[in-house]
């Protein structure tokens, strides 16, 4: 299978910035208007860019064309939403931003937010002072800290440049590692960092036929492995995400080719850990993604109401699933990889896995220690 139809750098998508008055004379304002280059509108505070027609979330696509700069006004560091009802990691949240220049089908954004242009805060100076002050409060912590919450880490980054202000940031912090999570292939502004260890560039990857048809403006798998092998070539520690898991006609082939792939294309040993998740999503998306995407069919197999409220397959299903790409996983896997369930039930990992976290610690633990061994 080829990998046609390229979004290597999906911030191509966006035409027009709306800039909120009071940002419009910050430097870190200026400097991302000029490396956009395009066209921009200065707007009241906390009022909405105007031109995006229709209702969310139908104006998904159009709103996407658009990205508001403007301040964060509530708190950038927060735990990861997880549920208790199952296995959580312990990541902590860092909010850069809402929305995303991609569309996926099956993002959960779709369902959480309801605004549909893309977001980005510029008031950095407050992200970078919330972490040294959490990270103070909390001397004998170790944080592993992702900002793909609620948009893709890397996606806009031409623009804004952020990585290059997190990475140096990190560098000098010894209780934290952040992880850089994307469907891009956007690693230019990593080259050439100090990043001293303290940085973990990541992917999300797919089976082929998923990564062609769902992922829409996302970089191919061929380009986002060559992104990966380059920032291991840099030095950074990788990291890989498969997750959602999506059943499909030709699944087991097609994880497996991914899966090939990637270690034919960057060294093992680099890899701190990869995570796996089935399919998992908020009632309200089905509705949502149908209507946006009449030609998917990943919603239209059968699910059962999760403790978290969420839609998932049937527990045989997802072990079904998980022991295919487990057993992919471990033959090509370091031993010092950590291969992880995100939000999964202790029964999972043992019919899985063979043992449950706290065997080994926990789950936080066990990346904790790949990361500092």
């Amino acid at each position: 299978m080829s990998d046609a139809g390229s979004w290597k750098d999906p911030s191509l998508y966006v035409k027009h910035i709306h800039v909120e008055e009071s940002c419009l004379e910050l430097d870190y304002t200026k400097e991302i208007l000029a490396r956009a280059d395009l066209p921009y509108t200065v707007i009241e505070d906390r009022s909405e860019p105007q031109g995006i027609e229709g209702e969310y979330p139908a104006n998904l696509n159009q709103g996407k064309h658009h990205l508001l700069l403007c301040k964060n006004r509530g708190h950038f560091f927060k735990p990861c939403p997880g549920t208790k009802e199952y296995r959580c990691c312990d990541y902590q949240v860092l909010n850069i931003g809402m929305n995303c220049p991609m569309d996926c089908v099956y993002c959960i954004l779709q369902a959480y937010l309801n605004k549909p242009w893309l977001t980005f805060f510029v008031n950095s100076e407050n992200l970078l002072s919330e972490m040294e002050t959490a990270f103070q409060a909390e001397p004998e912590r170790f944080f592993r800290i992702g900002t793909g919450e609620f948009t893709d880490s890397m996606a806009l980054d031409r623009f804004t440049a952020l990585s290059t202000k997190l990475v140096r940031f990190m560098a000098s912090q010894n209780q934290a590692v952040l992880e850089l999570k994307t469907k891009s292939a956007v690693i230019h502004n990593l080259k050439g960092l100090d990043h001293n260890g303290k940085t973990i560039v990541a992917w999300s990857l797919n089976s082929l036929p998923i990564m062609q048809k769902e992922e829409i403006r996302t970089a191919t798998l061929t380009e986002r492995l060559q992104a990966a092998k380059q920032c291991a070539d840099w030095g950074y520690k990788l990291a890989f995400h498969f997750d959602p898991i999506i059943d499909h006609p030709g699944w087991e082939q097609g994880y497996e080719h991914t899966i090939k792939k990637l270690y034919q294309s960057v060294p093992a040993d680099q890899i701190v850990w990869i995570s796996m998740g089935a399919l998992r999503y908020l009632p309200s998306l089905k509705t949502i993604g149908t209507e946006r995407f009449p030609g998917s069919k990943i919603f239209y197999q059968e699910f059962i109401e999760g403790l978290d409220n969420k839609k998932r397959y049937f527990r045989p299903r997802r072990v079904a699933l998980y022991k295919h790409i487990y057993s992919l996983l471990k033959q090509y896997a370091s031993p010092k990889t950590v291969i992880y369930f995100c939000m999964e039930s202790d029964e999972i990992w043992k019919e899985v896995m063979g043992y449950v976290p706290e065997e080994k610690g926990g789950i936080p633990e066990m990346l904790d220690q790949t990361v500092n061994s």
